[in-house]
């Protein structure tokens, strides 16, 4: 009898629903949506968009700007630095650069100024050069980062434009 009674006990046990259970179900599965949906919106700007070009066409109408604007200024006129041979940093100067530069200016008469402060701008340069080592600049992001350094300093030195790009015409690491 005793038995029977822990029976009917146990099985009233069973029948009563559990409370809250539901309501956890619930939240878990939208937090676990929440966190998917984060992750995929981060993935989208951060690696779909940029593969697939979505956003292209703000990049086109700069380019597009920016060749306008260079077709009113005379932009595209190129001066040619001469060739800088120096020893890198580090390694006890056993690499040597050669480097050929030659600059796109915003405006033809920026030529002018540039002639005007060539001391400045290679004193600028070679400093700029020498404190680099063989694994700044040996990788193609090391030349881009390069480009860009060299690019803001010869324009602290310019009022009346701005060099737009440099170009390297000779680029030898031994």
């Amino acid at each position: 009898m005793a038995e029977e009674e822990e029976k009917e006990d146990e099985e009233i046990l069973e029948e009563v629903p559990k409370k809250g259970g539901k309501l956890k179900l619930i939240i878990i599965i939208v937090a676990v949506l929440a966190i998917l949906g984060g992750g995929g919106v981060f993935a989208w700007f951060k690696f779909i968009a940029p593969a697939i070009g979505v956003g292209e066409e703000t990049v086109k109408e700069e380019k597009q700007k920016t060749e306008s604007d260079s077709d009113e200024t005379g932009a595209g006129a190129m001066f040619p630095l001469q060739s800088f041979i120096l020893n890198l940093s580090g390694e006890g100067g056993k690499r040597f650069l050669k480097l050929t530069i030659e600059l796109e200016m915003s405006n033809t008469a920026l030529s002018n100024e540039i002639t005007a402060n060539l001391p400045k701008i290679k004193d600028s340069i070679l400093i700029l050069l020498s404190s680099k080592t063989f694994k700044d600049i040996y990788t193609v992001e090391g030349k881009f980062k390069l480009r860009d350094e060299i690019t803001a300093r010869i324009n602290r030195f310019l009022v009346t434009g701005q060099v737009r790009s440099i170009y390297f015409t000779e680029f030898v690491i031994q």
